[in-house]
């Protein structure tokens, strides 16, 4: 049996050890915005924060992360400075891969609160999207640091 804090709510999980955290969140607990795209870790549309550090949660089992404190990008509540910034930089096409690029800029911003144009390439160079919004995204990451500091 795992406690594991999700938004900040506790959870009991007695099922399987193994079962990634995607599967956890998405399937038991009805998140549903954290995206299953590679289930290699390679691709970043499942990023959720451990502990304020991004994560791949296809390939982190629920054992993995007992006691901890899990962020998905519900827990940002629509009100974070990045998703505005994402909003206001027209940044989603296709929008899959979003929940996952906003997760992994966040935790950026939380180690780098103003990083350079490599600084930002380097960190969220895990992270694919399809429709090429490279641009937009760096642009977002850069009016989000300047609205946090």
């Amino acid at each position: 049996m795992s406690t594991i804090k999700v938004n900040g709510v506790e959870h009991v999980f007695d099922g399987d050890p193994s079962m990634p955290l995607l599967w956890y969140v998405r399937d038991l607990l009805g998140l549903t915005g954290s995206k299953f795209g590679c289930g290699a870790g390679l691709c970043g549309a499942c990023t959720m924060h451990r502990d304020g550090v991004a994560i791949r949660s296809c390939i982190t089992p629920v054992s993995a992360v007992e006691g901890a404190a899990i962020t998905t990008i519900e827990g940002l509540n629509g009100q974070h400075p990045m998703q505005k910034a994402w909003i206001a930089h027209q940044v989603p096409q296709c929008g899959y891969c979003q929940p996952g690029q906003i997760m992994q800029a966040c935790a950026l911003l939380k180690s780098t609160p103003h990083p350079t144009d490599k600084q930002i390439d380097a960190s969220m160079s895990g992270n694919i999207c399809r429709c090429g919004t490279y641009q937009r995204i760096r642009a977002a990451i850069k009016e989000a640091a300047e609205v946090s500091s």
